[in-house]
């Protein structure tokens, strides 16, 4: 029969290292860690997608993000979603019915009122007359579907802090 090994003593051992290790780290307090997260002041996103899986994939993407998102299935449901509360940033997606995105990306960047707010197109058309024109309509960015979740939010990131 094997002998049952005593740990008693070698545990409180441990436990005490360890309790004056934590001790001297700097903790950050956890209030103070919720604190921050909550006073950021959070990104108006306006998505403009057809798809709704996709509209609605996109919309929590940035919520998750502490971002508030506004979302239209097409160009005619703009008057729906903008109100008094300012956008700072619209995707897009290219292949919408009725005004295509390049057609609705013109119309925005040539309104007085939205004509400096950054815009992503976000589409599965990929050719490099698409990015091209996407660009010469006014995108700041273009990102080709299917997208990496990290590169959508590294590019809308990066363009809100540059426009703020």
């Amino acid at each position: 029969m094997a002998k049952k090994i005593n740990t008693e003593d070698l545990v409180k051992k441990i436990e005490k290292i360890t309790r004056e290790r934590i001790i001297k780290e700097n903790v950050v307090s956890l209030d103070r860690y919720r604190d921050l997260k909550v006073n950021k002041e959070p990104k108006t996103i306006l998505v403009i997608e057809d798809d709704e899986t996709m509209r609605r994939a996109l919309s929590r993407i940035f919520e998750a993000d502490g971002h508030s998102v506004r979302a239209a299935a097409d160009g005619t449901q703009l008057s729906t979603v903008l109100d008094d509360h300012p956008i700072d940033l619209i995707i897009l997606d290219v292949g919408l019915p009725w005004i295509n995105g390049f057609e609705l990306a013109k119309l925005l960047k040539e309104h007085k009122d939205l004509q400096e707010i950054p815009l992503i197109f976000v589409s599965g058309k990929t050719s490099e007359l698409d990015v091209k024109r996407g660009f010469e309509v006014g995108a700041d960015d273009y990102i080709k579907k299917p997208f990496n979740i990290d590169e959508i939010k590294k590019a809308v990131e990066t363009l809100l802090k540059i426009n703020k």
